[in-house]
């Protein structure tokens, strides 16, 4: 897990590159490297986690024994191991970064299909002057870019890379309107910030001369097909079950500590009763669970039932209510766009524990309600249902409360309906442009603010597909969601272990904003009105729903959220350049 870097063209200098590893090295503390073809004006930068191969062996950027392929790598690829046996190539390390620069060699782009990982990189062929990066099939790992009028090519781990090259750090307004108006974000190329694009999950581009172009290279819809799985359940759920033994197994290949991320509930449980199948029922890797002392929400207990009769140590990760102000202010940093609120401040919390405790690789259960339609919406998909964006069936926003001219610059958005069901259609939605992009985001970035690594078993292309196919009464039986994986798990759990009752809820956001956190809250959200009170906030609607929702007549906070999240920016001057 690192942070990558690059610049393509003839209009820029080292410094700039030097910045932009610079502003990277909380994704990669444990070194960092360049790589400049001075007669192509062609750069890569590197900031290094040492997770496989911890020799020197693994600095990046590595070039492969000719000289001609040079590649700035983030991510892993959990089959490097089966990859390796595979390729004719005589190896000089052990890490996957050269399994990946041997299989780009032999298969060029064609390599993607061999991958099973989460990735981005970038490859420069110094011999045809052409770069090739791509990025994993969900968008686990990043990667920005800024394209300029003059043909320069700036990429990217994170926006402040891009920023710290010279990018101005000005607001992108539709993005803004978008998300402040109907909650959404994460769904396409356009970040936040004017002329910064995010390449796409399970997107590749390539550039030479001054030329760029983006191309889709996996598309789950696509590759799962609209036809059903006929199989029997029997059948279906031995390679299901075969998938997910075999997706732990190859995540917890790694050089340093791995710990679990659990919660109480059906997927953390799944997660647990994986990894003792992987490591064997005296398997002691350290528990991490995030707590804030309300037992309305917490779900300590029910972590607590499910180790009892394990080895495994429980490390609990509290966050309090005071901290959450110099929290709220280093994670905006880090995220670099708005962000989720309590639950990603509570994520952050965890991250630092883990790291402080020496465990450096973290597993955890995201991906399974999008696979086996867990949310409640999902029980009454009926092929209209566009609004269910943030899992509410309430409006998330108070578009209201906007300008109007800031209002009309809000981008509907609509995802294809790829499949004949409308379940599906929905399923494909929220993995490719709504939840699982925007919790990946989320997710990476606390994640690598404390220097760890963060693996997602569960998002396996592989399972991801065959869960697909299978048809709604496999998903979703009397009125609950999950069926097919509830049969499932039953088979996986280690003796003793429960389950917590399904929340949408996790932190308790709504009352501490109104509680506690009132006055930093008042505090933000006046921020946001001093630097946008006139152009994209209406004063007297903000400061009208503020007090409503101080006064308990509304309960939805995530609107809240958007506002203290536009402070959060303004009060650090990163709209300095609007």
């Amino acid at each position: 897990m690192c942070g990558i870097a690059g610049i393509f063209g003839s209009n820029w200098n080292q410094s700039q590159l030097n910045a932009m590893v610079a502003s990277q090295r909380h994704r990669g503390p444990d070194g960092d490297g360049k790589y400049i073809d001075p007669e192509s004006h062609a750069g890569l930068g590197h900031n290094r986690l040492k997770i496989i191969d911890l020799s020197e062996a693994g600095r990046q950027p590595m070039s492969d024994p000719t000289g001609r392929y040079h590649i700035s790598f983030n991510g892993e690829i959990y089959n490097y191991l089966e990859l390796r046996q595979e390729l004719n190539y005589s190896f000089s390390t052990r890490t996957d970064t050269e399994v990946l620069l041997a299989a780009f060699e032999k298969w060029g782009e064609r390599c993607l299909d061999h991958l099973i990982g989460m990735f981005a990189f970038a490859i420069w062929d110094q011999r045809s002057k052409k770069l090739f990066a791509a990025r994993d099939r969900f968008g686990v790992k990043p990667v920005y870019f800024h394209y300029g009028v003059d043909g320069t090519l700036m990429l990217a781990s994170e926006i402040k890379a891009l920023h710290a090259a010279g990018v101005p750090q000005e607001p992108d307004e539709t993005s803004w309107a978008t998300y402040l108006a109907l909650g959404l974000s994460d769904h396409s190329e356009r970040s936040f910030w004017k002329g910064i694009h995010a390449l796409p999950p399970g997107h590749s581009l390539s550039w030479q001369d001054g030329r760029l172009s983006v191309s889709c290279w996996y598309d789950l819809a696509a590759r799962t097909g609209d036809r059903f799985d006929d199989r029997s359940i029997t059948d279906v759920q031995e390679e299901y079950v075969a998938l997910l033994e075999e997706s732990v197994k190859l995540r917890f290949r790694s050089d340093v500590p791995v710990g679990i991320n659990l919660s109480g509930g059906l997927d953390s449980s799944t997660l647990l009763g994986l990894v003792h199948a992987a490591q064997g029922k005296d398997s002691d890797v350290k528990a991490f669970t995030f707590t804030t002392g309300d037992p309305q929400y917490d779900e300590l207990p029910w972590v607590r039932q499910m180790l009892s009769r394990t080895h495994h140590e429980l490390v609990e990760c509290r966050l309090e209510a005071h901290e959450v102000p110099a929290l709220a202010e280093s994670v905006q940093i880090s995220q670099d766009e708005p962000f989720g609120g309590l639950p990603t401040l509570a994520y952050a919390r965890l991250f630092e524990t883990a790291r402080s405790e020496g465990v450096i690789v973290l597993l955890d259960g995201n991906g399974m309600d999008e696979q086996w339609a867990g949310y409640d919406y999902y029980r009454n998909a009926n092929g209209n249902d566009t609004s269910v964006v943030q899992g509410t069936r309430e409006s998330p926003t108070r578009a209201e409360c906007l300008t109007p001219e800031f209002r009309a610059q809000a981008s509907q958005f609509s995802s294809s309906n790829c499949f004949h069901d409308s379940l599906r259609n929905l399923q494909y939605r929220d993995a490719r442009y709504t939840k699982i992009p925007r919790a990946m985001r989320f997710n990476d970035r606390v994640s690598m603010r404390a220097s760890t690594e963060l693996r997602e078993p569960f998002l396996d292309h592989r399972l991801f597909e065959l869960a697909l196919r299978q048809p709604a009464e496999r998903k979703i039986a009397n009125g609950t969601g999950k069926w097919l994986l509830r049969q499932i798990t039953k088979n996986l759990l280690p003796d003793g272990v429960v389950e917590a009752p399904k929340r949408p809820l996790q932190t308790p956001q709504r009352e501490w904003l109104r509680g506690p956190l009132r006055e930093w809250a008042t505090g933000q959200i006046e921020e946001a009105l001093a630097a946008y009170g006139n152009s994209w906030l209406d004063r007297h609607s903000v400061r009208a729903e503020w007090k409503n929702y101080c006064s308990g007549e509304a309960d939805n906070s995530f609107y809240i959220w958007q506002w203290i999240g536009v402070g959060l920016l303004a009060n650090r001057g990163a709209f300095a350049g609007a």
